[in-house]
């Protein structure tokens, strides 16, 4: 990997925020339907494999982990997208 994928992994349960600390760079947010979401930037796969060893210890059931598509800043060759009123 280039440079760091953004990942979403959604929890069964309420995570504390006392635990936000563990998850260094990702936001933590609790939704409405019982389950905690944490997204945000992850270095590589280790990395990964480390934060979902992190999960594991603490004992939240795992829901899911997606990768998301990567934030592309635009550029020359790649301007930022159109809006249209109409």
């Amino acid at each position: 990997m280039d440079s760091p994928s953004r990942y979403e992994i959604r929890l069964k349960g309420h995570l504390a925020a006392r635990w936000a600390t563990r998850f260094d760079g990702m936001t933590l947010t609790r939704q409405d339907d019982g389950t905690t979401l944490i997204e945000g930037p992850v270095v590589d796969q280790a990395a990964l494999h480390g934060l979902l060893h992190t999960l594991r210890d603490i004992g939240v059931p795992l829901i899911s982990v997606t990768q998301l598509d990567p934030i592309v800043a635009p550029t020359f060759d790649n301007p930022p997208p159109k809006h249209s009123l109409t």
